[in-house]
């Protein structure tokens, strides 16, 4: 009895003894662990935290000449296109070109088979020829000499004309002459051929066009404006031509024509005379970019331009650090805003890349300046900065 309960109580004292071990094991584990999840989140947070400063790109605000840029979509054409085609329906004896052969003007395109055509030139000779006789034997009838023209009179000479049938037989003489030398077609103006389809030894067709020598030397876009735009464009405009199907070409021109007529989709047709380019075509698509000049205004890279806050601030850099300044946008074009804000001044260095994260005060490096110094002209802004960013990444 007494060994059983002796049993019992040591085996009681055990499992406290175990029991006690077991926590004070777990305290030392947890204080382990602890110190160094701290060590790892203070690793973490230093990592996010910038351990340099921003590097950035500037320029100087000044006022510049901008330009306000229009885009539209136009089609180019040539303002000189000529339509060849015979005058007679006879076989095709010869073609001399084909599609984007250039022609000067007066040269030969192409000619028919004369047999025909010759022949009734000869048998209107030979009926001419019969009406000047009958025409002499109605004045001789008449009582006139006909080695003294001069003594008939007008009314006389008229009415034997006609009773002789000379008049008529000198308009088909002058006909059957003019088919034979339509025969042989030749380029009213210098240009490229186009729309040449026909083939020799096939049969010609007065009703349709034979060819088009189109003057690509003389070429102008054609475009629409909203109406709320057309008080933006005047002639003598300045605009860009760059083919959708030819990217990097860019042909310069101006604004030549403006349709006054707004139509039943609030648009109004300008058109513009074009410089050349060998591979500019007569109805190629294109965009049409128009410029005109708006005079001194504060000008910078649309980079420039970021949202806080919902709205548009720029950065100007003071002691290294990035300031924050709201502004309002005015017009634009493809690389700049003009802009305006309280609390900038002329002579201001603006932030125009590396400026998405950037906060008040924030410490920045400019690692590429324009310099002191500017161009007069709004299109160097872009290019005097590096861009990191447009403003709809900003959004």
């Amino acid at each position: 009895m007494i060994r059983n309960l002796t049993h019992l109580y040591m085996k009681d004292i055990f499992g406290i003894v175990i029991s006690r071990y077991a926590i004070v094991l777990a305290i030392a584990v947890l204080s382990a662990c602890t110190p160094g999840k701290k060590d790892q989140q203070e690793e973490t947070v230093q990592q996010l935290l910038p351990d340099r400063p921003a590097e950035v790109t500037s320029m100087t605000l000044t006022a510049v000449n901008f330009e306000h840029e229009l885009v539209s979509n136009g089609k180019i054409s040539a303002q000189n296109v000529a339509e060849l085609k015979f005058q007679t329906s006879e076989v095709i004896a010869a073609i001399h070109v084909k599609n984007g052969a250039r022609v000067e003007k007066g040269q030969r395109i192409a000619m028919l088979d004369t047999y025909s055509l010759t022949n009734a030139v000869n048998q209107a000779k030979d009926a001419l020829e019969r009406s000047k006789l009958e025409y002499q034997d109605v004045l001789i009838g008449q009582g006139y000499r006909l080695d003294n023209p001069e003594a008939v009179p007008r009314e006389v000479e008229e009415l034997a004309k006609v009773k002789s049938g000379h008049n008529t037989a000198q308009t088909q003489y002058d006909m059957a002459l003019y088919n034979l030398e339509q025969a042989t077609l030749t380029a009213p103006i210098s240009g490229v051929i186009a729309n040449l389809f026909d083939k020799p030894n096939t049969l010609s067709s007065p009703s349709e066009i034979f060819c088009n020598i189109i003057d690509t030397r003389s070429l102008e876009a054609t475009f629409t404006v909203l109406e709320n735009e057309l008080g933006m464009i005047r002639i003598g405009d300045k605009i860009k031509v760059a083919p959708f199907s030819m990217p990097g070409v860019e042909v310069e021109g101006r604004v030549s024509e403006i349709n006054p007529w707004v139509d039943k989709n609030g648009m109004v047709q300008v058109k513009a005379s074009v410089g050349y380019h060998e591979r500019m075509i007569e109805g190629m698509n294109v965009r049409v970019s128009i410029f005109r000049s708006l005079g001194k205004q504060w000008v910078v890279p649309k980079s420039a331009v970021v949202l806080r806050t919902g709205r548009q601030v720029v950065f100007t850099l003071e002691n290294g650090k990035a300031i924050w300044n709201y502004v309002q946008t005015g017009l634009e074009n493809a690389s700049s805003y003009t802009i305006t804000g309280e609390t900038l001044k002329e002579g201001d260095r603006i932030i125009t890349g590396g400026n998405i994260n950037l906060a008040h005060e924030s410490p920045v490096t400019v690692i590429e300046s324009d310099g002191p110094e500017r161009r007069d002209n709004s299109s160097d802004t872009t290019e005097d900065s590096v861009a990191t960013g447009n403003n709809e990444d900003n959004e």
